[in-house]
Formats: structure tokens, C-alpha cells, sequence
């Protein structure tokens, strides 16, 4: 996933996650808020529950490249998308099911 996709700044996940409409699902939770420009951006949060920084990092990769592999990037939202403990109990396909149903959701919703 480029970093132009990526949300990086503290304030940005406050703001994302203030505004209170999200999609859920035992492995992962998905915070939406609208954007005006036509491109979308995700951020990615592993809290340190989930273990040591290698597991963290490693999960946050695998989230990348899902994202990477399903999701085009032109709708209209900004996302932050934080993994639950589940996450690591279930197989790469599975979790990628997960995202793909969220992602379905959200635009189901018209969240974005």
C-alpha cells in the first residue's frame, strides 16, 4: 500500500475515530469518515495487547497487502482500521474474508 494511501498523523486517527460510525467483526473493527477528495486513505492500529512489536509489525503488513489486493482506493473516505485479538487465531484468508465483508458494509452503509 502507497504511503499517499496511509493515514499517519495522531490528530487525523482522533478525528476518524471521534466521528463515531464504524463497521465491526470479531477480528476487526473499521472507523469511517468522509472525505472530499476522491481517494481514500486507511490508517492501522495493532495495540500492544496483541504482542511484541515482530507480531504487531507483521500483522500490519499482512493488513497492508490485504488491503493492497481488494480495495481500489477511489471512493471518498478516510479509515482506521483496528485489529483484534481473533486476528491472529485466524488463517490469511479468513481475515481477508473479514476486511472484504467490512469493506462491503461500509459501502453498503454509505458511511463514506
Amino acid at each position: 500500500m502507497k504511503k499517499k494511501y496511509r493515514v499517519k498523523k495522531a490528530d487525523e486517527f482522533q478525528t476518524i475515530i471521534e466521528h463515531r460510525k464504524f463497521v465491526s467483526c470479531p477480528s476487526l473493527v473499521l472507523y469511517v469518515k468522509a472525505r472530499k477528495e476522491d481517494q481514500s486513505r486507511i490508517g492501522i492500529s495493532v495495540g500492544k495487547k496483541l504482542g511484541n512489536a515482530v507480531v504487531r509489525n507483521k500483522t500490519k503488513r499482512q493488513v497492508r497487502m490485504m488491503f493492497q489486493e481488494i480495495y481500489d482506493f477511489n471512493e471518498n473516505f478516510d479509515g482506521i482500521l483496528i485489529v483484534r485479538k481473533k486476528f491472529l487465531e485466524q488463517s490469511y484468508s479468513d481475515n481477508k474474508k473479514d476486511l472484504e465483508s467490512l469493506i462491503k458494509k461500509v459501502k453498503i452503509k454509505k458511511y463514506a
